[in-house]
């Protein structure tokens, strides 16, 4: 008579055929392959990885950036949208929220009267008012312009933030909103931390600074929004350098 096989046995075969109609391998089932059916960079050496994600960032049209970048000391939490051409977006800093909006090279900055107010100080000259929900234009030569430009800029903002420090390891598999992702990092996360997709390119996806510098995100990856000049209604030119506060 032919052998039954034991009832756990084919239970376990099962429930991993479900497993992989699901297109989830579990790691259980014999040891699944965690990059079957991936890009493949979960493969590659740490340097590669990198290497391939800066290479993909570089080349996408547009990106979308969210999350906290401290620098100088401040922190400022940011929601933008970038590409060649400009960026618009909100940038967060100590309770005052405003908006960046740049068009090719003319920056704008657009905030209510109560930042306006905060920014002046006591010693301000009444303008706030003026200023409330107005593109205001930033003046190239303004010290404004080269602090807040950089936000703007994809080029200037990736080259800046999507660099990990010291000797470079992977660190397992992990998942972003549902997107599998390798991990690379830098001293072993002290020199922070970068989630690569696994699916399609292999753009970032998060990365943590280094140093407690903040955690950022990046979604829409290559797809494009309009970057347009703001109504004349709606600009003033301010007359004079930006508060500097």
């Amino acid at each position: 008579m032919p052998r039954r096989r034991p009832r756990r046995a084919a239970l376990v075969t099962a429930t991993c055929a479900l497993a992989v109609t699901g297109a989830a391998v579990l790691t259980g089932c014999g040891g699944g392959d965690p990059d079957a059916g991936t890009n493949g960079v979960g493969k590659l050496p740490a340097a590669k990885i990198q290497a391939k994600t800066r290479a993909a960032a570089d080349a996408a049209p547009a990106v979308r950036l969210s999350g906290t970048v401290v620098t100088s000391g401040r922190t400022y939490q940011l929601d933008m949208r970038l590409k060649a051409a400009g960026g618009t977006g909100s940038v967060t800093s100590q309770g005052a929220t405003f908006k960046l909006l740049r068009v090719g090279r003319q920056l704008y900055l657009k905030a209510d009267s109560d930042f306006w107010q905060q920014a002046e100080g006591k010693g301000g000259d009444g303008a706030a008012g003026k200023l409330d929900g107005k593109y205001v234009k930033v003046p190239q030569g303004d010290p404004a312009y080269k602090k807040f430009s950089g936000f703007t800029d994809k080029d200037v903002l990736l080259d800046g933030l999507l660099t990990l420090h010291g000797a470079l390891a992977t660190d397992g598999h992990h998942d972003q909103s549902g997107t599998p992702t390798i991990r690379i990092t830098g001293d072993k996360g002290s020199g922070g931390t970068l989630d690569v997709s696994l699916q399609g390119t292999p753009y970032p996806l998060r990365l943590v600074r280094a140093g407690d510098a903040g955690t950022l995100r990046f979604t829409d990856w290559g797809k494009d929004f309009a970057v347009t000049e703001p109504a004349k209604s709606q600009t003033l030119d301010y007359g004079q350098q930006l508060p500097t506060s």
